[in-house]
């Protein structure tokens, strides 16, 4: 499967001229048929805590139309609200090539460093989607940070983990560090994707990454607005866990549980 990133300035709570930053990227480098599409955290508003503001249908219309134009997969980032419709989920949804809504991931850990908490709630569950046979995982932003998540969908059956984010200019060091590192310690491939620009709080440099189970770096990006892409052929994670069967070694209580929802 060829992955495709979108790296890009997303317009500060703006989600028709996000889109249409987005659509001049697949444009100009249209994926081709069967692909999966990333893009960032809250794809086509920001790092916004204002979900009052944010949360409507143009997201996932979005996601949908695009979905059906390059017969591809599209995994984008937005707000919904949680089932008490008072407080809101960051969301990482896929859409599949005929434009339906296959499920959903919210983000486990709400970054409270930047006081994310206090406008979402944190997701419950692992999702595993099942891509003509590739069994993509998807996460957000900060729990690239939580190494035991990872573990749990590995062990789950894991072999491509999406990684939207909204990563500030200031631990980009951490950001590559780590997606390299869970790359190698989960043997999967890492898709991560990161944004660039500045909303009214922090500046973001990009540094979008595609990595192999082999932690070697398929795909990398700068600081400006840019396409990934790059090929994610689970048989490549799969010879490797077998060839160096490192995984088999783990300790399955010292993980602890989370339940699995898969599509």
């Amino acid at each position: 499967m060829l992955v495709t990133g979108l790296q890009f300035d997303i317009a500060w709570e703006d989600k028709p001229t996000s889109q249409s930053r987005m659509d001049e990227l697949l444009a100009a480098s249209p994926p081709p048929a069967g692909s999966l599409i990333v893009t960032p955290e809250l794809g086509d508003v920001g790092f916004s805590r204002n979900v009052n503001d944010i949360i409507d249908d143009l997201s996932m219309t979005w996601a949908a139309a695009t979905a059906r134009k390059y017969s591809c997969w599209v995994q984008h980032g937005w707000a919904e609200w949680a089932s008490d419709g008072t407080r809101a989920l960051n969301t990482a949804g896929i859409t599949n090539p005929d434009g339906d809504l296959m499920g959903r991931y919210h983000k486990t850990f709400p970054f409270a460093f930047a006081r994310e908490h206090e406008a979402y709630d944190s997701g419950d569950a692992i999702h595993l989607f099942d891509l003509e046979g590739t069994v993509v995982c998807p996460f957000i932003c900060y729990d690239l940070r939580f190494p035991e998540l990872w573990r749990l969908a590995t062990r789950a059956g894991a072999e491509v983990f999406t990684i939207g984010a909204s990563w500030p200019s200031a631990r980009t060091h951490h950001w590559q560090t780590l997606a390299l590192a869970r790359a190698i310690e989960n043997q999967a491939f890492v898709v991560a994707i990161n944004r660039t620009g500045e909303d009214p709080f922090v500046p973001y440099a990009g540094g979008s990454l595609i990595v192999s189970p082999h932690g070697e770096t398929l795909a990398s990006g700068e600081d400006f607005t840019q396409i990934l892409s790059a090929e994610a052929d689970p048989e490549v994670a799969r010879a490797w866990r077998g060839d160096f069967p490192c995984l088999d070694d783990i300790k399955p209580d010292l993980l602890g549980a989370m339940k699995v929802i898969r599509h």
